[in-house]
């Protein structure tokens, strides 16, 4: 297993992949995810924004969607979030983007 730590950024629509309609509001599915993150034990940052999506049937949505981004991670502890998320929220898939990720932490003191 890879254990090199990388940078990656999630997509997770809110749409049922079914019916097509977000069926929870907004902030159910951040405290969701927030949970998810927190169960991991992972830092992240969480924006919702909106996009768009062809379903493999060939069905396009546009939906409110949560872009989660992780760094300092394992690549499979992020395959196991994202698996989780595509679950709970019931998604055809979730998208993962990945790239290995150089990072420090800058502190300061006067």
């Amino acid at each position: 297993m890879n254990t090199d730590k990388h940078q990656a950024i999630l997509y997770i629509g809110l749409n049922d992949s079914e019916t097509g309609v977000q069926k929870f509001d907004t902030e159910k599915y951040l405290s969701i995810l927030k949970n998810t993150c927190r169960s991991y034990q992972v830092a992240f940052s969480v924006q919702v924004i909106n996009g768009g999506y062809i379903h493999e049937d060939g069905r396009y949505v546009e939906e409110n969607t949560l872009m989660l981004r992780l760094i300092d991670i394992p690549e499979e502890t992020i395959r196991e979030i994202a698996k989780d998320l595509c679950f709970f929220f019931h998604q055809e898939s979730v998208l993962v983007t990945l790239q290995p990720a150089s990072m420090y932490y800058v502190k300061e003191t006067l």
